[in-house]
């Protein structure tokens, strides 16, 4: 096999948490493909990362909900000389309101994306994390925790994105690759518009910055870690949803979100 340069692919890089870690990436010396539907957005952070001196970001536009997105990915990264060393699974969305009122289409799509489209990319480029003794950081978050009324299927798709990348942890760690699930409170993202999120909704108490949770992510990878919460009162609240019983955390969250 020829040389291959060794990169970090980053989905879902067009803006929020996926740009801000593409800059964390590029700011840390690894070479970057990014991944996204939206072009100009890529562009703009390609541009961005070249004129704070970095090497340009590969760029691919590609919509991640297609069937064959992953093989294309895959394809593209063997045509240009390029093999995943680390993969940073962020492409994701949710959205707000009753399980059974929402759109199905919409929230099966959601569920593809965030968990099918995490799991091919994460088992189609093992190989190559282990050979390039790498790593993947997937994107979940602290609704990974708890059952979620109001946004039932997001709730439910992260908890995967937890389980998976946790055991993921264990069966790669032996193999050299590290695998850190990375678990955000609110963040002011596109994401909240999205998914129909009202301003502050979220206790100001809870939020952090794209920036920070970007740098917390990283650093968690690059130590190792299995699971990375950003911020004490983000870990207060997981931590509380694993020990009290699951009955009173629904009340909770149901008196919360008014679903």
């Amino acid at each position: 096999m020829p040389d291959l340069k060794p990169v970090a692919v980053i989905t879902g890089a067009s803006a929020g948490i996926g740009a801000a870690l593409a800059n964390v990436f590029a700011d840390n010396g690894h070479a970057l493909v990014l991944v996204a539907r939206r072009a100009p957005q890529l562009k703009v952070l390609a541009d961005a990362i070249e004129e704070r001196g970095h090497a340009r970001p590969h760029v691919i536009v590609l919509d991640l909900g297609q069937p064959d997105a992953a093989a294309r990915i895959e394809d593209e990264l063997r045509e240009t000389g390029l093999e995943a060393k680390f993969l940073v699974n962020n492409a994701g969305f949710g959205l707000m309101g009753p399980a059974a009122s929402l759109d199905r289409g919409q929230q099966l799509a959601m569920i593809d994306l965030n968990v099918r489209v995490l799991t091919e990319l994460s088992l189609r480029f093992a190989e190559s994390l282990v050979r390039q003794q790498g790593g993947i950081l997937n994107v979940a978050s602290v609704a990974s925790f708890m059952p979620g009324p109001g946004m039932a299927v997001y709730h439910a798709t992260k908890a995967y994105v937890l389980s998976f990348s946790e055991a993921l942890h264990r069966e790669l760690g032996g193999q050299g690759v590290r695998v850190t699930a990375l678990c955000p409170g609110p963040v002011e993202t596109e994401f909240m518009a999205r998914a129909g999120i009202p301003e502050n909704y979220f206790p100001r108490f809870l939020s952090r910055s794209a920036e920070r949770v970007a740098l917390e992510g990283y650093d968690g990878l690059m130590r190792g870690r299995r699971v990375v919460i950003p911020g004490s009162k983000n870990k207060g609240a997981a931590w509380l949803a694993r020990l009290l019983p699951r009955r009173v955390v629904l009340w909770m969250l149901r008196r919360v979100s008014g679903a």
